[in-house]
C-alpha cells in the first residue's frame, strides 16, 4: 500500500477491497482488517480532506506535509460552525488526554468534551476530530464491532518516519507518479492538496519525464509503464477507487468514447465500476439477499461472451475476499 503513497477510505468496506484488488489473491478482508487492528494501516484525514488508508511509518510526514493545506480547507467550515482555533486545540488536548492508555468512538469523545465543558455531536464533532487528525494528535484505533475507534497517533505508530519538507515533497510526489501515472500536474495537485508550484517543484526534484498527448501534459517518475496485454481483464472496482477518483483531469479517466454515465445512476466515479482492458464498461452494486452476495451488474456496451466469462471470475475473486459466495447477475 505504501507504494501508492494514500488510498482513499471515505468508504470503509469497499476501501478494504480497493486494497484487495492491489494485493496478492490470498489476500482477503480479514487480513487487512488485522492490518488495521495491529495499526500497521491507519485511516485518517491525510489530503483533500477525506478519510485515506496511510501506512502507520508513512503517516506523520505525510501529514507534516499536507495538514497545512487541508487545515485550510476545513478552517472555512470550522468559522461557519462557530468552531474558533482556540477551541479546535482545547479540543485536541481533551482528546489526547482521553485517549492515554485507550481507544474511544467518537460518541465517547463527545462525552469527555461535554464533561469538559464543550458540547458537539454530528459534523462539529467531526470537525473538531479531524483537526486533532491533522495536528498528529489521534488516529484510528482498533475497529469495536463496526465502529471506528480514535487513539493516539503516537501510540498506534510510534515508529512512524520524520522527513524535511523537500525530502517529504519528493517522496509523495515520486510515489503517486510511479503508482497513477502518467498523469498530470492538476491530477497530483487534486489529489494531495499540495500547490502547483509544489507540484513542479517535486517533479523537478525527481527528474520526471513529460509527454503529450492531445495537447494535455502527462508526467511520470521511473520507469514509463508499458503498455498491458491486449487482453481483456475484468475489475469490480470499489466506489471511489483510486483508479478513478485520484484524477481532476477526467481525460485520464478512462471511461471510453460513449461512457459518461450510467444508464441508471449518474457518474460512474461515484458508484462500484465495472472495468475491462483498463476501460470503465459497467457499473454494480450488491442487493442484500439472504443466500449470500448477489452482484447486481449493468453494462454500459454489449459484453463479449469472454469479458461476460471474466465477470463471473471477478466476482469469485471478490467472493474469496470476502469469504462469501458471490453470484453475478449481468443485465441485458
Amino acid at each position: 500500500m505504501a507504494w501508492l503513497g494514500a488510498v482513499q477510505a471515505q468508504e470503509f468496506g469497499p476501501a478494504k477491497w480497493g486494497l484487495g484488488l492491489r494485493l496478492p489473491d490470498s489476500t482477503d478482508d480479514q487480513s487487512i482488517d488485522q492490518a488495521l487492528a495491529d495499526g500497521r494501516i491507519l485511516r485518517t484525514h491525510v489530503m483533500r480532506p477525506t478519510w485515506h488508508f496511510v501506512t502507520s511509518s508513512d503517516i506523520r510526514w505525510m501529514l507534516e506535509l499536507t495538514a497545512p493545506r487541508v487545515h485550510r480547507t476545513i478552517s472555512h467550515y470550522c468559522r461557519k460552525l462557530g468552531l474558533d482555533s482556540a477551541m479546535c486545540t482545547r479540543a485536541a488536548n481533551i482528546f489526547e488526554r482521553a485517549l492515554d492508555g485507550r481507544a474511544l468512538t467518537r460518541g465517547e469523545l463527545s462525552a469527555r468534551l461535554e464533561r469538559a465543558g464543550l458540547r458537539a455531536k454530528g459534523i462539529p464533532l467531526a470537525m473538531l476530530t479531524i483537526f486533532a487528525e491533522l495536528e498528529a494528535v489521534i488516529c484510528s484505533g482498533p475497529r469495536r464491532g463496526k465502529d471506528q475507534t480514535y487513539a493516539q497517533l503516537a501510540a498506534r505508530a510510534p515508529n512512524a518516519k520524520r522527513l524535511p519538507r523537500d525530502e517529504a515533497l519528493a517522496e509523495l510526489t515520486a510515489r503517486f507518479f510511479r503508482s497513477h501515472g502518467p498523469a498530470t500536474m492538476r491530477d497530483f495537485v487534486w489529489w494531495s492538496g499540495l500547490t502547483t508550484v509544489d507540484t513542479k517543484r517535486g517533479l523537478e526534484m525527481n527528474g520526471a519525464k513529460s509527454v503529450v498527448v492531445d495537447g494535455c501534459t502527462y508526467w511520470t517518475v521511473g520507469n514509463t509503464p508499458r503498455p498491458g496485454k491486449s487482453g481483456a481483464n475484468a475489475h469490480l472496482l470499489p466506489i471511489y477507487d483510486e483508479y478513478l477518483v485520484s484524477y481532476r483531469d477526467r481525460y485520464a479517466v478512462p471511461h471510453g468514447p460513449r461512457v459518461v454515465k450510467s444508464r441508471s445512476r449518474g457518474s460512474v466515479t461515484f458508484q462500484h465500476a465495472l472495468v475491462i482492458a483498463g476501460q470503465v464498461a459497467g457499473t454494480w452494486r450488491m442487493p442484500k439477499t439472504a443466500d449470500g452476495v448477489a452482484i447486481d451488474l449493468v453494462p454500459l456496451r454489449t459484453l463479449t461472451k469472454l469479458e461476460r466469462s471474466q465477470v463471473k471470475e471477478a466476482g469469485k475473486r471478490y467472493g474469496r475476499f470476502i469469504g462469501t459466495p458471490v453470484t453475478v447477475s449481468i443485465a441485458g
